[in-house]
């Protein structure tokens, strides 16, 4: 805490030794020490305020459950890029199923203690619900909340990163020089703080053929399908070859981009999960629900015989 004192000649001394300036130096030490001690009480250190940024980021969240299979405006769900790279030459980092997660500055947070916008996006390695990657259904053309969301229906996605105040809404606007991701250079998708046009998203039908047929359906809960910006008719997606460096450590890069391949189709880079909770269990969500048996295992477990023991 206490520094060396230096004389003219720039021989060090310990601090007992009066030289030079030396009452103004301890009265500077005693001031140090009296804001550092005013500072913690405050709760002000940088230290303090990084543990509080972390316990509202990495909050648990309670996801909504749908008792009819569907989703509503109002819900608190997960975005989940499911896994769907099974080729073996893919390397380990890109599988796995990946969620939607607010990434702030983490200057801005320790200033304001809330979401700041514009917030950027970023897509981690995990499906538990916490304050980072819980987003909100709302509605943006007056529909009232616990109604069913429906296929080409305009909706908004909210986020709060954990902090009780200030709500954020996903948004994106055309590329341009100055506005586009960082390793795609396509693009981009963020967080404003006004739910405009920009921040107008629809739920699309995974298989084209059967898209127009669906069209003012609702929209199942826990299936996969594809997040359209309304704006710029471009769907959500997650390349999962481009990585940034964030507060956080590595995590995935999100665009605004419509991948299809040689038949017209939409590739597995645009495929969404909006994954509502368990109503067995608070603390899990629908997508670590064990899966029904097949029909292929039932009529496997049918043809084993019983062996039946003599009493």
């Amino acid at each position: 805490m206490f520094n060396l004192r230096t004389s003219m000649s720039g021989r060090q001394y310990s601090p007992g030794v009066l030289i030079g300036n030396w009452n103004e130096d301890v009265c500077l030490e005693e001031e140090l020490l009296k804001d550092f001690l005013c500072k913690r009480e405050r709760g002000e250190l940088l230290i303090q305020k990084s543990k509080k940024l972390r316990e509202y980021l990495y909050k648990k969240e309670q996801l909504s459950i749908s008792t009819d299979g569907f989703l509503h405006f109002g819900d608190t769900v997960l975005l989940v890029s499911p896994d769907n790279n099974t080729s073996p030459d893919k390397e380990p980092t890109m599988t796995g199923n990946l969620s939607l997660a607010v990434n702030p500055k983490e200057t801005d947070i320790l200033q304001d203690n809330e979401l700041k916008a514009p917030c950027a996006l970023s897509a981690i390695n995990s499906v538990t619900p916490i304050g980072r990657n819980a987003f909100r259904i709302l509605s943006i053309e007056g529909e009232c909340m616990g109604e069913p969301l429906r296929f080409g229906q305009n909706f908004g996605l909210g986020a709060s990163g954990g902090f009780p105040e200030k709500m954020l809404f996903v948004a994106s606007d055309h590329r341009s020089f100055e506005n586009m991701t960082k390793k795609s250079s396509l693009q981009p998708v963020f967080l404003t703080d006004e739910l405009t046009y920009l921040a107008s998203w629809q739920a699309t039908y995974l298989d084209p053929q059967l898209r127009m047929e669906y069209e003012g359906f609702p929209v199942p809960a826990n299936t996969k399908i594809l997040i359209v910006h309304s704006h710029t008719n471009q769907a959500l997606a997650v390349p999962r070859i481009y990585w940034i460096r964030t507060y956080f450590g590595k995590e995935f890069e999100v665009n605004c981009h419509t991948y299809l391949d040689t038949h017209r189709a939409e590739e597995d880079k645009n495929y969404w999960m909006v994954v509502t909770g368990n109503p067995s269990s608070q603390t899990t969500t629908m997508f670590d629900r064990p899966k029904p048996p097949s029909d292929a295992d039932r009529e496997q477990n049918s043809e084993i015989p019983k062996v039946i023991c003599p009493c």
